[in-house]
């Protein structure tokens, strides 16, 4: 029998198809009399849109369709707040937001009707930071409301008895900015209806069922009469979950004029469209003892949404207390408030909220430790997490390696050699330093509603070869081929032998895409169920064909035969079709669906929401080189 393929190093499945070209992502899509997009973006980041005249671009041979507000419905779409529009009505809240859009015969005429459409404006003063949008004068972001998205405040412990409790207090205050998500692949629609009047899309997107959800809503029609289908994703990072107005854009010029509509970012457009991560002001309170035990924490967050808070209310919660997790930690409190303002909207970034507190964290302990004469690594290490503890906010930790992953990193920069400090260095004008860093994520997150789940449907074809069939995405990460390891591995076959199915919400099953880090732990134990559902299947056909029990089989290079007997056996294929050609068969189709036994946050932000949790740490030497005057100041700090 041949030896697993799981920890083993292989090429990710698409690797070929990619390098060689043969990928088709969604800007690849081609269809006969396809029409181009183009969209009309505000240049102004608060103004009244006074009159749009569309009369020029409408008379340019070539185009087929120019819509605006009056043209699209009315329907507002968001995560949680529904607050915005397919193309901006009455005003415009960020520069960049969508006012119109074109649909022509090439992808220049259709540039060339955007130019032609002439929008009046009358500029607004606009409000373009958080501090702007708290102020009690501040006028609304969004009429009848003032200018606060979300708040979030808990306390667990008692902070103010913690602080008592420490030697040493600390408060500082970080800013971090918004990031572009960087990925190789704008985002990118083909969108068409077919032959039954049901709306088509092909999109760059980490999930098919969250996207045919929200085309649904806003377009107005039936789930059933929206089909989504995944191509090859060039990148996501977090901003393809749902929040680019990019496919709802080509939805809508596809069913207006009844012809497939191509609408591609160039990269510029994607700049100004995409949604960046979530800037925040963090003010980091901390109490440790001497020995470097943290006793208290409080943290205070401003967080700016931008003009729409899409998924930024669950970016910030994460920001607000997700670290607290991966301390042992009895007196916490945090006070974090989202804003809106007049600037592009921000939302879901690698990491999604964990980054930003952790830069604050990391700089805080090492500070800290600094102060009390203490190793950093040390403070990490004494108030790490362990295994089999449950956290203040009620997360239970199976396992770790948090400890690990600090001795390995530090370890491997030699950490107690580089942190020596000699009278000579001192004198040097390039300083060198080494720094630590340590992270906690989710692998699995129930809060978007109560399932977390995975299913994964295994078909085994008359050659004994498998499709499987996911609407989980693989976004560049290799999911594709881990899926495809876990089902090769428990029916002991080659990998080139499984193949995977394109998501399509048409064929596949619902799934909630990649996001929360949770395609492997989720939807691998879904395929780990679904391969013994139809190895089961097998083995029971088999062993009437071999008079055996089926604990009497094994299975191997496609072939399965009677423990011990190695000339009592069966190809899969055989198999397979005695399975189909006898009174009542059917072919070997079976689905396996996993979900954890965790538990959603409750009101007080208390539950075990994770079925696993990961941990990480780096070290980095840093060598910078002084100017002069630095070079004295620093001098005359250490000197003290």
């Amino acid at each position: 029998m041949r030896a697993s393929i799981l920890g083993t190093d292989v090429p990710q499945l698409a690797a070929r198809a990619k390098v060689t070209g043969r990928s088709v992502y969604a800007g690849d899509v081609k269809f006969p009399g396809m029409l181009h997009g183009k969209v009309l973006r505000s240049p102004y980041p608060h103004a009244r849109i006074v009159s749009i005249d569309t009369s020029a671009a409408r008379a340019l041979s070539g185009v087929k369709a120019v819509l605006t507000a009056a043209d699209a419905p009315r329907v507002m779409w968001g995560t949680h707040h529904k607050e915005r529009l397919i193309f901006a009505a009455g005003e415009t809240r960020f520069a960049g937001e969508e006012v119109a859009a074109v649909a022509a015969v090439t992808e220049e005429i259709a540039r060339d009707a955007v130019d032609l459409i002439r929008v009046e404006y009358e500029e607004v003063p606009a409000i373009l930071t958080p501090d702007e949008a708290i102020d009690a004068a501040a006028p609304s972001v969004h009429p009848g409301r003032n200018n606060i998205a979300h708040e979030i405040q808990f306390e667990r412990g008692s902070v103010a008895d913690g602080f008592a409790q420490a030697d040493l207090v600390h408060e500082e205050t970080y800013t971090t900015h918004a990031q572009y998500p960087g990925y190789l692949e704008p985002m990118a629609t083909v969108a068409r209806v077919d032959e039954y009047g049901r709306l088509e899309v092909w999109t760059s997107t980490q999930s098919i069922f969250l996207a045919r959800a929200r085309l649904a809503a806003v377009l107005e029609l039936p789930v059933s009469r929206v089909r989504v289908l995944q191509t090859t994703v060039g990148g996501g990072f977090g901003a393809k979950i749902i929040e680019d107005a990019n496919n709802l854009v080509a939805g809508l010029l596809a069913l207006k004029t009844g012809k497939p509509v191509r609408l591609v970012n160039n990269r510029l457009e994607d700049f100004v469209a995409a949604c960046t991560s979530l800037p925040e002001r963090i003010t980091l309170k901390l109490g440790m003892t001497r020995e470097g035990i943290i006793v208290a924490k409080d943290v205070r967050i401003v967080a700016d949404c931008g003009a729409y808070s899409g998924l930024t209310g669950e970016v910030m919660h994460v920001s607000a207390m997700r670290s607290d997790n991966m301390h042992r930690l009895q007196n916490v409190r945090s006070h974090a408030t989202l804003v809106y303002t007049h600037t592009p909207p921000h939302g879901a970034f690698r990491g999604f909220g964990g980054t930003q507190m952790l830069f604050a964290l990391n700089s805080h302990i090492h500070t800290m430790a600094e102060k009390l004469g203490l190793d950093p690594v040390a403070v990490h290490k004494r108030n790490a997490i362990g295994r089999g503890e449950t956290s203040v906010h009620g997360w239970q930790i199976g396992s770790t390696g948090f400890i690990e992953c600090i001795d390995q990193c530090t370890e491997a920069i030699g950490w107690r050699a580089k942190r020596q400090r000699t009278d000579a260095d001192k004198g040097l004008r390039k300083r060198r330093g080494v720094g630590m860093g340590a992270a906690m994520h989710v692998s699995g997150n129930r809060t978007i509603g109560n399932w977390d789940g995975s299913t994964l449907f295994v078909k085994v074809n008359e050659d004994g070869r498998v499709i499987l069939n996911t609407s989980e995405a693989d976004m560049g990460q290799g999911a594709m081929t881990m899926l495809a390891q876990i089902v090769a591995h428990e029916l002991n076959m080659p990998l080139a032998h499984v193949h995977m199915a394109m998501p399509d919400t048409e064929h596949s099953p619902f799934c909630i895409g990649s996001l929360a880090s949770r395609v492997t732990i989720v939807a691998g134990n879904a395929a780990i169920r679904a391969a013994c559902a139809a190895r089961d299947k097998l083995f029971t056909v088999a062993a009437d064909m071999l008079a055996c029990t089926t604990d009497d089989l094994d299975i191997g290079d496609g072939v399965i035969q009677v423990k011990g007997s190695p000339d009592r056996k069966k190809t899969l294929a055989e198999v397979v079709r005695q399975h189909i050609w006898r009174y009542g068969g059917e072919g070997i189709h079976v689905s396996g669906t996993w979900d954890a036994k965790t538990q959603m946050h409750d009101d007080q932000l208390m539950g075990n929401i994770a079925p696993g949790y990961s941990f990480a740490a780096q070290a980095v030497e840093e060598a910078v080189a002084l100017e002069r005057e630095t070079q004295t100041y620093i001098d005359s700090v250490l000197r003290q």
